[in-house]
């Protein structure tokens, strides 16, 4: 259409209202338009019409365009179209001819704030790509909107949008990475279009315009500029930036100061802003920023304060005129416009009034333009969360017995309030759980399960920064406490681990359990069974698994009260006066074996034993005492070992009893005194067997000495000789097959009969002896540690006086092995050949259970001597 009056048809009005969907003749009276950038425009039009009642639905939300004519009144030229949608709509007055109505015009972006939403989570997506899908979701073209962007904006692990329309969310997240917005017209589909950019690069260039103040009421048709204002604002000098990453504790993670003047600024600009703001996860380069770092902010946030540093305001009556227009003002030569005006401006606003009576005036808000600051759009603040909200624990594995965590413990969740599907494990970043303490990999934590509720809050109300706060039950997931057991106080795992503390006076106690090998449980106090009925007080630890009780340093288990844990934990006060008792006891019996010339019992160890280590656990053993006694009992053995002593003490009897057989055996000798009533040895059935295979037997009694066969005979038989005597200096003797019988006094034989026959004999049954043969022994070598010498290590065994070789090997396990000793006591030990390695030196620095070869100091050594070993060093 060459003219805009083909345009209208029959009315002259310069500007034309179309409406498709309503059928009436609207007649433009008056409007009134502001755009700005990053903002919507808006329009509010009065118009008249002959219909007198125009219906509402013709009108809301239906698309509507603004036409401005320009040029001759006959010969109007199309200058400026505005599409978009009506918002409002009111009627104003009705005559009799028409009534007045008015309709506010503004993009269709406007109906988003319609949509309104107090939660929805975004996972794993970019600014871009949530503006985009919102976009989408509205049924926006790909034509009706472009992002010309020249950064990349890396994706977040979640945006949230909360109690915002989805209007205000995209303006707040665009506002946030300094990407600026506004409007064109879509030439062919004659429908707006929304441009999202970051870079002066996407602002329309080459708009001209001169400086011409209209004259009197008329401008003479001509596009002109006047009425230039500038006024200069004080703004902030630098901007500094920081934040935390708990994911990368240990970075600084705050910005360079950012003077986007390059010091330029300085006198115009004053003040230092710092902002402690959780939004960046890096740092960021100085110079060269990658977008959402904390120098990327620093920069921005100073773009922002320097766009208001100088502000221009001007009239005009282009209708073309625009947000995102870079604006030329010329003026004749030479020019008298202010320096600021002789330069580029970039157009940031434009107002438009126009109406029958008056033509149109066109205001504008405009900045330097700048190829090195670029204008940003002010921040939008943030919706603060108050309170929690609820969440559920998820996984990515369906019906998971265990917590789902990444690399840092970190848990996902699916909000309550998320209605949108998501990937199952993916459906939130990974969240923080909030405990009561913490530290260097030392804390208090118990995993959380899928599906168990929490309670989301968020750091300093920031809908993007959640952490789990703590978990709830609910009717699915059953509190461990209720009213049926409210005095307890429990801990359970998922796998019924359990600390369990009743509190119910009288009923006190403390179970701690794990099922696994069956029960393992340690009960203290008044220990009841599943239906709470008692079946034990004091303490209990069984399983029904293996146990183990093992404590480095000594163990002291004793029966002896202590009330109400008033005493030490060592106070052997009772044990002590046994053990003393015990002592005194064996030195008056030793004493009195000494008497009758005894073997003397080693008194002076036991009590060294008692003085040196077991007293107060002064070394690694175990004590064990009980007032009223002990008792071992075994369903089969019953074994009792000791590298060196054995010492039994009793204030009265020991008494040992066997169904079958009891054995004694002693590498050296067996000594047995009684002090005051005697020994018996009865054996009700089979014999009494008494032997010296290598030596003599004594018999020696004060008084008399009888031997009696009550059924049998005897027989006393020797190899060589058998003698009898007596104290005045008669005897027998029986040797050689005679007999022979003497006495310094008479022979009285009194007999009926005196027979005598030729030579006889008996023979004698002399048993033979078993030859028990020299002894062998063995000792081990030990580090301090107890560690065994290796099996590489060789030692050899010389008799002390002969000096001759009694035996060589390699040690195993520490051990020598068995070899016979030398006549002598003593003899020497010669370990290693020509050099030896010792393995058991030890950096103090490490523990030994993380010893590993590259640990270990190697000190070499030439053949070693022990010295001479007595009788105690012999195994």
């Amino acid at each position: 259409m060459d003219t805009f009056s083909m345009i209208t048809g029959t009315t002259l009005n310069r500007y034309q209202l179309d409406i498709p969907s309503c059928t009436a003749s609207l007649d433009v009276e008056e409007f009134s338009g502001a755009e700005k950038l990053s903002e919507l425009y808006y329009y509010t039009i009065t118009f008249t019409s002959a219909e007198k009642n125009i219906d509402a639905a013709q009108l809301l939300s239906k698309p509507a365009m603004l036409t401005m004519g320009g040029g001759a009144l006959q010969q109007l030229a199309d200058c400026k179209r505005v599409h978009g949608v009506i918002t409002t709509f009111r009627r104003v007055n009705r005559s009799e001819d028409q009534s007045t109505y008015q309709i506010t015009l503004q993009p269709f972006l406007f109906l988003l704030d319609k949509q309104f939403r107090s939660h929805r989570f975004f996972v794993n997506k970019s600014v871009p790509e949530v503006v985009e899908q919102v976009l989408q979701e509205h049924h926006l073209h790909d034509w009706e909107y472009e992002f010309n962007l020249k950064q990349h904006y890396p994706r977040r692990e979640q945006i949230n949008q909360y109690q915002e329309s989805d209007l205000a969310f995209i303006q707040r997240l665009l506002a946030e990475v300094g990407i600026f917005y506004f409007f064109t017209l879509q030439e062919e589909a004659q429908s707006e279009v929304v441009h999202f950019a970051d870079a002066q690069r996407a602002l329309m260039f080459d708009k001209t315009l001169p400086v011409n103040s209209p004259s009197g009421m008329s401008d003479s048709g001509a596009e002109s500029i006047w009425g230039l204002n500038i006024t200069h604002n004080v703004v902030e000098a630098n901007v500094t930036t920081r934040d935390y990453n708990p994911r990368d504790a240990q970075s600084v993670l705050q910005s360079a100061t950012a003077d986007m003047t390059r010091g330029n600024g300085e006198g115009l600009t004053y003040g230092e802003v710092y902002h402690y703001k959780l939004r960046h996860r890096e740092r960021g380069d100085k110079i060269d920023p990658q977008t959402e770092t904390a120098n990327f902010y620093a920069r921005l946030d100073h773009e922002r304060f320097l766009a208001h540093q100088t502000l221009i305001t001007a009239s005009s009556t282009a209708a073309w005129l625009a947000p995102a227009q870079v604006l030329t003002v010329t003026d004749s030569l030479p020019s008298t416009l202010p320096a600021p005006v002789q330069d580029p401006l970039l157009i940031t606003g434009t107002g438009f009034t126009a109406s029958r009576r008056e033509a149109l005036r066109v205001t504008l808000l405009a900045v330097p333009y700048s190829e090195t600051l670029c204008w940003r759009p002010p921040l939008l603040p943030r919706p603060k969360v108050t309170g929690t909200m609820t969440a559920r624990v998820t996984s990515a594995k369906a019906n998971d017995i265990y917590a789902w965590q990444d690399a840092s413990g970190l848990y996902r969740v699916k909000f309550d309030a998320d209605r949108e599907d998501k990937g199952q494990g993916q459906e939130s970043m990974p969240v923080r759980l909030a405990k009561p303490y913490g530290g260097d990999v030392y804390g208090f934590h118990f995993p959380l399960i899928q599906g168990t509720e929490v309670a989301i809050a968020f750091h300093e109300g920031d809908p993007d920064r959640p952490y789990i706060a703590h978990a709830l039950h609910d009717s699915r997931h059953v509190d461990p406490v209720t009213e049926k057991n409210s005095t307890r106080n429990v801990i359970r795992t998922p796998a019924n681990n359990k600390l369990r503390m009743e509190d119910k006076r009288g009923e006190e106690h403390i179970k701690l359990s794990t099922e696994y090998g069956g029960k393992t449980q340690l009960n203290l106090g008044h220990n009841v069974d599943a239906s709470r009925k008692l079946r034990g007080e004091g303490f209990e630890l069984r399983t029904d698994s293996w146990g183990g009780i093992r404590a480095g340093k000594g163990i002291f288990i004793t029966a002896d009260s202590q009330t109400e844990a008033q005493g030490k934990v060592l106070d052997m006060a009772a044990v002590h006066s046994l053990l003393t008792q015990a002592v005194s006891q064996m030195e008056s019996l030793s004493q009195a074996a000494s008497a009758a010339k005894a073997q003397l019992l080693q008194y002076e160890q036991q009590q060294a034993l008692m003085e040196e280590k077991l007293l107060a656990l002064k070394q690694a053993v175990l004590l064990m005492s009980a007032p009223e006694g002990i008792a071992l009992a075994s369903g089969s053995h019953l074994q009792a070992v000791a590298s060196e002593n054995i010492y039994m003490t009793a204030g009265q009897n020991v008494e040992l009893g066997a169904k079958k057989n009891i054995t004694l055996a002693a590498s050296e000798k067996i000594s047995i005194f009684t002090e005051t009533e005697g020994i018996e040895a009865i054996v009700a059935k089979g014999d009494l067997i008494s032997q010296a295979q290598s030596g003599n037997i004594e018999v020696i009694a004060k008084q008399n000495i009888s031997l009696t066969s009550t059924t049998e005979g005897m027989t006393f038989t020797a190899a060589k000789t058998l003698t009898f005597t007596c104290a005045g200096g008669a005897y027998i003797r029986l040797s050689g097959g005679n007999i022979e019988l003497g006495c310094p006094g008479d022979i009285m034989m009194k007999q009926s009969k005196l027979l005598y026959s030729g030579p006889a004999s008996m023979q004698s049954n002399i048993p033979e002896l078993p030859d028990s043969g020299p002894q062998s022994m063995s000792f081990m070598l030990l580090d301090a540690l107890g560690n065994a010498a290796p099996s590489t290590m060789k030692v050899s065994l010389f008799d002390s006086k002969s000096k001759e070789q009694i035996w060589s090997s390699a040690f195993n396990d520490g051990g020598s092995g068995c070899f016979e000793p030398p006549e002598s006591e003593n003899f020497h030990a010669i370990i290693g050949d020509d050099k030896w390695t010792s393995l058991f030196s030890y950096n103090d620095e490490h523990d030994i259970e993380d010893e590993t070869d590259d640990d270990l100091d190697f000190d070499e050594h030439g053949p070693q001597y022990d010295g001479e070993l007595n009788e105690q060093d012999k195994e």
